[in-house]
């Protein structure tokens, strides 16, 4: 019931600050410092019925002497409404989950639509009650978005590791309350912060071999490029180890150049498309005719510069997406320069965290999602991929399942 009362709470929260706002049912732009929300959305599963308690049968409804008087139905001390009825039932019935992006918010083509893309799967096959919400600009109040969410739901997913410490000291005092943290273990000292605790991480350095293979089998220069978001952390060095790794185990004599748009402690670079843009063409510019970015929506500005360079030169080059199928998300007029995506499952991984606290399965920790269970992988759309590449990946994809290659995590192993 707690929950339920905080529940209307906060959706009547959500609702204020949205009418302070404007009207704005998607996320903020960047630069507002406003706490964004999304429209809750329910979802009541199709097949579920109401149960005997809940609902008289037919008989029972057309017997004159048990169906109630029209002056007794519209007496509100003996009778709720049906409105109030079906929102109690709804209430009682669906699972109530709060989602927290990352900075950027929903919209930003990669990272959180990813997760948006995994609550949405969860509201087609869960009856549940999903909440979505963003932080300000400098992310300076995802303690706040975390407990809010925690006051109003029996399940919260963070996106993003900048979550990791608030959603330790958020879960630990709020025990009746799972929670569970994409791109970090939740570990500390190698055991989980509490019993109620999740770390979802991926295995990104195994699917950007794939693309870093598809890479150097289709490029025409010999020259292939690496965009970073930030530098420095110790996450984003995956992507471009993997990818080195990948291009390398085609061909040793390939040049790779990389770039990072900002270092830690600035995360602007996962957030600036023009700079995208600009370092893509610098990068073209230099010979390189594939670009393969990690760098959240700033990766947007990627696919602009393949386009404008393309046409400004007649000779087409290409860009490698992330985190989602990018050939899927991007205008319609740049599809054509993505030749391939490294696909990050947080869609799955969100669902999947869902299901199990759900089906009373949740496990504090790290679950870690890779080739083996296609919590990574490479995308196809598009067709630009020939055949005989695919089944080139796909060779590479078994030998790094069955451990013959072993994926480096850090640039510097090769080459970098």
């Amino acid at each position: 019931m707690r929950k339920l009362l905080n529940l209307a709470g906060i959706f009547l929260s959500f609702t204020l600050i949205a009418v302070a706002c404007g009207d704005n049912t998607g996320t903020t732009d960047v630069g507002s410092d406003t706490t964004t929300t999304t429209t809750t959305t329910t979802t009541v599963a199709p097949t579920q019925s109401a149960s005997s308690d809940d609902m008289s049968s037919s008989d029972d409804m057309s017997s004159s002497d048990d169906t109630a008087s029209a002056d007794d139905m519209s007496s509100s001390d003996d009778m709720a409404s049906t409105d109030d009825m079906a929102e109690g039932e709804m209430a009682a019935e669906s699972t109530p989950v709060g989602l927290v992006f990352d900075i950027g918010g929903e919209g930003d083509l990669s990272f959180n639509d990813s997760a948006a893309a995994g609550i949405t799967r969860a509201e087609n096959t869960f009856d549940i009650a999903a909440t979505k919400v963003a932080p300000n600009e400098d992310g300076s109040n995802r303690a706040e978005l975390l407990q809010l969410q925690a006051d109003a739901s029996e399940l919260v997913i963070a996106v993003g590791f900048l979550f990791a410490n608030d959603a330790a000291e958020v879960g630990i005092a709020n025990s009746d309350t799972n929670f569970a943290v994409v791109d970090d273990s939740m570990l500390l000292d190698g055991q989980p912060h509490a019993d109620n605790i999740a770390g979802l991480v991926f295995s990104e350095e195994q699917g950007s071999f794939l693309v870093g293979a598809a890479a150097a089998l289709s490029t025409e220069t010999n020259k292939i490029g690496f965009i970073g978001g930030v530098c420095c952390f110790g996450l984003i060095e995956k992507f471009e180890a993997g990818y080195r790794a990948g291009a390398l185990a085609v061909n040793p004599d390939i040049e790779i150049i990389s770039q990072y748009i900002t270092e830690f402690p600035d995360f602007d670079g996962f957030n600036a498309p023009d700079r995208g843009r600009e370092t893509a063409l610098a990068i073209f510019e230099e010979g390189v005719d594939i670009i393969y970015h990690a760098a959240g929506g700033t990766g947007v500005g990627l696919f602009t510069a393949a386009k404008e360079h393309s046409e400004a030169t007649g000779s087409k080059v290409w860009g490698i997406g992330v985190d989602s199928d990018q050939y899927n998300t991007v205008d319609p007029d740049v599809q054509e320069y993505v030749l391939t995506s490294m696909l990050k499952r947080v869609d799955s991984a969100v669902l999947e965290i869902i299901r199990a606290h759900i089906e009373g399965t949740f496990t504090a920790g790290e679950t870690r999602y890779d080739l083996s269970v296609d919590g990574v992988g490479y995308s196809t759309s598009g067709g630009f991929l020939s055949v005989d590449i695919i089944e080139q990946l796909e060779a590479f994809k078994a030998q790094i399942i069955d451990g013959t290659i072993v994926v480096p995590t850090d640039p510097t192993e090769v080459g970098a």
